[in-house]
């Protein structure tokens, strides 16, 4: 994969962000400037205007766990100063139809800033930055506090930063989906990094003025959202960005196009980060072919696309040069064993966490509850034939892999093959998977892997061989090709361990029961970040018995902050910057 030269990156910026601004032509010589100001900010017009109003809120009462709370709501905070104009109807209504939005001119850039009462002046508490885009679509600017809601700060993430005296700030991004003013698609890759850097430097360039403090921002995502955080948390202060962040005026960006500003975090707490996305498709089939698993559950209907894809696995996996915890290089021959071992660990944490806290015996039941949005619960039983454990001791005696990964494939039924880059491939034009998260903004969509874009068959979508008659690899060595910049630019794998400034502390989770991602993604990052010596807290577990989901061990997430933060100090110290 070939890595974004800042030429190239420029042009890119200026092809996928809508905004009557042009790139300055210095912005390419400026983009490896380091960022240098921690605190405070040199005098520039635009960033004069991203200043913070403390004065313009609104007064809300909530109630947490029983008591009522005062919280100032500072209103859709724009944080550039060039925003990109959305089209008032967007996709995604209800029945799949479309949503009117009425901030057209930045709903898709701006923050809610949410401060308890009794923390309004404090400098030194943490910035809690929720994201909330799932699927890496684009994500228009909620309200996660709303005005007489009660909350219980053991099950709900927003109570327990409100009791806790953080500021909650609700963020939105484009991405993919967004559909622009003119039509076109300016959510484009990497365009929620950009915004969510954007949004931290707005966070630092008012630091002096708000509440809380910038060098305590600790990220909040799950699935896509838990991607963005991941990047967002492993590319900071990488000059990469500089370009796409000067395009629509972020803070910090001066007129020569030099950074002035930081876009590191503290913390990063990721719930089954959707990442790598140009090696999700081959992780996924091996996962799910090693053990044949995708025969096993019915859920083959392109075994020799499958296999192909799942082939590449050994020699992608090499590459990354992870190592295990006791030392053992990690690589296709032992990943099973690994991903074992972090069940596991998982279930045995899980026992020994609680005296309550049972595992149903060989032969007995899992009771699983599901149910989407707007619909009744439905409870599914299903026969434990892969775990044994010896609930005296709170052990487990034994995991058989192969039913642990058929349980996994039926209480959710697998995804397609390719499972995230389908679009194109076999003549799918429906499929909903990320492919339209590529390409440039005037396309509806670009494939982003060699498989799917050697195997793209629908004419004239502008993607693949059958359009360019280029294969992906004469594609991308191409010096106009960009789509291999931006599958680059939004994988956290690409920034961990290089000279970008990796956030310190990081808690992961991901689901033992979620098949919308390879469980070896999760296990790759956590490796990766085990041996940046950037990293001072790593906290990776996969979540017993959770699907794809986030935000459901509050208690536990929450007091990690609270003893991270502990340890960090006085954010307001000399030299004590996140």
């Amino acid at each position: 994969m070939a890595r974004t030269r800042l030429l190239r990156g420029v042009a890119l910026a200026s092809s996928l962000v809508l905004t009557a601004v042009a790139v300055p032509a210095s912005v390419a010589a400026a983009a490896a400037t380091a960022p240098s100001q921690h605190r405070g900010h040199a005098a520039d017009p635009q960033d004069a205007a991203l200043d913070f109003d403390s004065a313009a809120y609104t007064m809300i009462t909530v109630t947490v766990d029983g008591r009522p709370m005062n919280v100032r709501w500072y209103k859709e905070i724009c944080y550039v100063a060039n925003p990109v104009a959305a089209a008032a109807q967007q996709p995604g209504g209800p029945g799949g139809g479309t949503t009117t939005i009425s901030n057209t001119a930045c709903g898709y850039q701006s923050m809610n800033v949410f401060v308890p009462e009794n923390a309004f002046g404090d400098q030194r508490t943490p910035v809690y930055f929720a994201v909330n885009n799932g699927g890496w679509k684009a994500s228009y600017i909620r309200a996660s506090v709303t005005d007489g809601t009660s909350y219980n700060s053991s099950t709900s993430n927003v109570g327990a930063a409100l009791k806790a005296g953080y500021v909650f700030v609700d963020v939105a991004n484009r991405s993919r989906g967004l559909v622009g003013a003119d039509g076109s698609a300016p959510g484009k890759a990497p365009a929620a990094v950009v915004d969510a850097k954007a949004a931290v430097r707005y966070l630092r360039l008012n630091d002096a003025t708000m509440p809380g403090s910038a060098e305590r921002i600790v990220i909040n995502g799950t699935s896509g959202g838990g991607a963005l955080v991941s990047i967002l948390g492993a590319s900071g202060n990488s000059g990469e960005y500089t370009p796409y962040l000067a395009a629509i005026g972020s803070a910090g960006i001066d007129a020569k196009g030099r950074s002035t500003l930081r876009d590191d975090v503290f913390a990063v707490n990721a719930y089954c980060p959707i990442t790598d996305l140009g090696n999700a498709d081959v992780a996924y089939e091996w996962l799910y072919n090693a053990l044949a698993t995708r025969d096993t559950t019915g859920s083959n209907p392109s075994p020799e696309d499958a296999a192909a894809i799942a082939a590449e696995f050994a020699a992608y996996e090499k590459s990354l040069g992870l190592r295990n915890p006791d030392g053992s290089r990690l690589t296709v021959a032992n990943m099973l064993d690994t991903i074992k071992a972090e069940v596991v660990r998982s279930a045995e944490t899980y026992l020994q966490a609680d005296p309550a806290h049972t595992v149903p015996p060989l032969g007995g039941t899992f009771e699983i509850t599901s149910g989407g949005p707007g619909g009744p619960p439905t409870t599914t039983s299903y026969v434990n034939d892969w775990i044994d454990v010896d609930t005296a001791t709170g052990t487990v005696r034994s995991v058989d892999m192969a039913k642990y990964l058929a349980f996994v494939a039926t209480q959710a039924r697998l995804k397609t093959t390719p499972a995230f880059d389908a679009v194109g491939v076999d003549g799918n034009t429906t499929s909903g998977t990320e492919t339209d998260l590529f390409g440039p903004s005037t396309q509806k969509y670009m494939n982003y892997t060699e498989y799917s874009w050697n195997h793209n068959d629908v004419a004239g979508d502008g993607s693949g061989l059958d359009d360019t008659g280029l294969t992906w690899d004469r594609y991308t060595r191409r010096k106009s090709t960009t789509v291999d910049d931006q599958v680059h630019l939004i994988n956290p794998m690409d920034f961990v361990g290089t000279r970008a400034d990796t956030a310190p502390n990081w808690y992961v989770r991901h689901g033992t029961r979620d098949r919308d991602t390879a469980f070896t993604v999760s296990v790759n990052l956590d490796r990766a970040l085990a041996a940046d010596q950037q990293v001072e807290d790593l906290n990776y577990r996969l979540a017993w018995n959770q699907p794809h989901a986030g935000n459901y061990d509050v208690p536990e997430a929450m007091a990690w902050i609270a003893e991270v933060v502990r340890k960090a100090g006085d954010p307001l110290a000399s030299g004590n910057h996140g």
